[in-house]
């Protein structure tokens, strides 16, 4: 699985979430206002069959005080006349608690003036026949109460309250109606929601799967190729060790068969040196004899004009050839110092690294002396490593220090050290010439050199540190500007072992 795939299925896997959060917010919000809605519309209803209860609770008090009156006017029993004082005290609570449950409806409303002017004349009819028995006038409450009956209260009692009825059954049933398509939608959009979500979660879970599959196949080919790697690792390491023995030896045996040729040209060039005399002392005479002159005294050379020239000449020559010898000489030696030091095995110790520098500076007292050169040593931490190696370093780096300061300045080199991360870090620090940034890479490299070339030297030294510091599983950098001093920074293990870079590596 590419980049490209692996970076598509996170965005869809991340919309996928997205999209469930917001359905899951979407149905929670719908959920509500549609509960709120349908407790709502059941309130009407539950409201409704109240107003209905009301209806025939109102009519069924008022028939109760018609019949308790008639019962009284007939039988004058007391009873009687209690129970329609509880009837005829009931109703107007009645009647106004059905007045509170319909004034939400302005028909109901006009409904409850007809009904409560009838009902209030119907009640005056049944106290007037129940004061007259009170009075022994029975005959005359009997003749009243039976007109009554005939009355138009009775009539429009009734008929109101079957408008009444009808309206409350019309709103009865559109409640209802209400009610039914709300608690419809409710459970329709709690299922397509549902289903939303289960989709989600089963696209999720295929890609979560699919992604799952993929990074064990991603795993599985990582262990391969990690396999793989160890065993090209091993099988390139050793190619570049047999490479790397193989240079050193070309280097070896190219170094000591120069110097064969090389010291012949050193002797033929000295044997030149003392023929040069004899040469130009005939040369000089044959001149003189040719002009008259008396010869030259033994051992003596006369020359004039071209011939005089003509020695200088190749005196001046010899002397080049002299010059670039040695220095041949020196390039080879060092190659063969480079080669030699490439096939010796490091042997890590535990190194008190302050005492080691310091010793390295006692040796160096002397120049440092004739340079007005102190030099500071600064806490250091202990490593374990090579010995000789370090004692390499650190001699080729306080020398260069020494070597490389700004005449007429007092030399100041410090030398200081900490540690990090199982890292010891050194930095060796001058106040000389510096390095032109654009040679920092450039001193490293061998036989190579930046600056004014008015020291001695082949262009091998800081090539060489920085081998060593690589074998040793070590960094090495350099900060530095022209006329600011230089800083060479060196990271080395604290602990070394036989797993870091070694002589064959």
């Amino acid at each position: 699985m590419n980049a490209e795939a692996q970076r598509r299925r996170t965005v869809l896997q991340t919309l996928l979430l997205s999209a469930g959060f917001f359905v899951l917010v979407a149905i929670s919000v719908a959920s509500i206002l549609l509960v709120n809605k349908s407790r709502e519309d059941n309130s009407w209803v539950l409201h409704t069959v109240e107003a209905e209860n009301q209806i025939s609770t109102l009519l069924l008090e008022i028939r109760r005080a018609e019949s308790a009156t008639r019962a009284y006017l007939l039988s004058g029993g007391p009873q009687f006349l209690k129970e329609y004082q509880i009837a005829a005290a009931s109703v107007p609570a009645a009647l106004d608690q059905l007045s509170r449950l319909t004034r939400d409806n302005p028909v109901q409303i006009q409904n409850m003036a007809k009904l409560r002017k009838a009902v209030e004349q119907r009640l005056t009819e049944f106290a007037r026949g129940i004061d007259r028995v009170t009075n022994n006038d029975v005959s005359t409450a009997v003749t009243a109460l039976r007109n009554g009956t005939s009355t138009g209260a009775v009539e429009t009692i009734a008929e109101v309250g079957r408008d009444m009825r009808a309206e409350e059954d019309r709103l009865f049933r559109e409640r209802t109606e209400t009610a039914d398509r709300t608690q419809l939608l409710a459970s329709s959009v709690t299922i397509a929601g549902s289903g939303l979500v289960l989709a989600l979660a089963f696209g999720s879970v295929l890609l979560v799967r699919q992604s799952s599959r993929a990074r064990d196949l991603a795993e599985t080919r990582l262990r391969d190729a990690n396999l793989n790697l160890e065993a090209t690792v091993d099988e390139r390491t050793a190619d570049l060790r047999e490479a790397n023995n193989e240079i050193q030896r070309f280097a070896y045996i190219v170094s000591h068969d120069l110097r064969s040729p090389l010291v012949n040209i050193m002797g033929f060039t000295s044997e030149l040196e003392e023929l040069s005399g004899d040469i130009f002392r005939r040369i000089g005479g044959l001149t003189q004899a040719a002009t008259g002159v008396p010869p030259p005294a033994a051992g003596e050379i006369a020359l004039e004009g071209p011939d005089q020239q003509l020695s200088a000449d190749f005196s001046e020559a010899l002397g080049f050839i002299k010059s670039s010898i040695a220095k041949m000489d020196r390039l080879i030696s060092a190659i063969l110092n480079l080669t030699r030091e490439g096939r010796r095995e490091f042997v890590p110790v535990q190194i008190d690294t302050r005492e080691l520098i310091e010793a390295i500076v006692a040796t160096l007292a002397h120049q440092a002396s004739e340079a007005q050169a102190e030099i500071h040593v600064e806490p250091l931490p202990n490593i374990v490593s090579d010995r000789l190696a370090l004692e390499q370093i650190f001699s080729n780096l306080i020398d260069n220090g020494i070597k490389y300061l700004k005449s007429g300045v007092p030399g100041d080199i410090r030398i200081r050290g900490r540690t990090k991360l199982g890292y010891a870090i050194f930095e060796i620090t001058d106040n000389g010439r510096g390095i032109d940034p654009k040679d920092h890479q450039r001193i490293f490299d061998l036989f190579r050199r930046a600056g004014t070339q008015d020291k001695p030297g082949q262009g091998i030294g800081l090539a060489h540190v920085r081998a060593l510091v690589r074998r040793l599983g070590g960094t090495m950098s350099v900060s530095s500007e022209l006329n600011a001093g230089s800083t060479f920074v060196i990271t080395l293990p604290i602990n070394w072992n036989a797993s870091n870079r070694n002589s064959d590596q």
